[in-house]
């Protein structure tokens, strides 16, 4: 049986406030995230510290779990990026160049060729670069 307010009951003012009825009792009960998440955030702000921010969401997801800390890898990771604590993992560099191989090293044909005219000489370089060595290009 629904409570009456007056002469309407909660289910017919929430349909005229067009609030659905589980709106309106999550709305009776007081919920302080502000303070959740300072406990929260102090958590993850130790063990990011601790393992020299090496610890993504998820390991720090689980390292709360084994505190006693039941909280969702989604929360973790929005604090974390509010506190600018993300993992920093360096990249390692691939080598791509093979240099020590039995193939033969073909001649530079293109710089023994004399041009006449437009269309003769088509060349191609395949140029390896990381995005923070790379300048945009000059068009000219």
């Amino acid at each position: 049986m629904m409570p009456t307010q007056g002469a309407l009951s909660i289910e017919r003012m929430c349909q005229l406030a067009r609030v659905s009825r589980a709106s309106f009792y999550r709305s009776l009960v007081e919920h302080h995230p502000e303070e959740e998440d300072m406990a929260v955030r102090s958590s993850i702000q130790q063990i990011a510290l601790a393992h020299r921010r090496r610890y993504g969401y998820r390991r720090i997801s689980a390292e709360l779990r084994t505190r006693g800390l039941l909280v969702n890898r989604k929360r973790v990771l929005r604090l974390m990026q509010a506190d600018n604590l993300l993992a920093v993992q360096p990249r390692a560099f691939v080598v791509t160049t093979e240099s020590d191989h039995h193939l033969d090293v073909y001649l530079n044909l293109a710089s023994r060729m004399t041009l006449t005219g437009m269309n003769q000489l088509w060349v191609a370089d395949i140029t390896y670069s990381t995005p923070s060595q790379r300048s945009p290009p000059v068009w000219g």
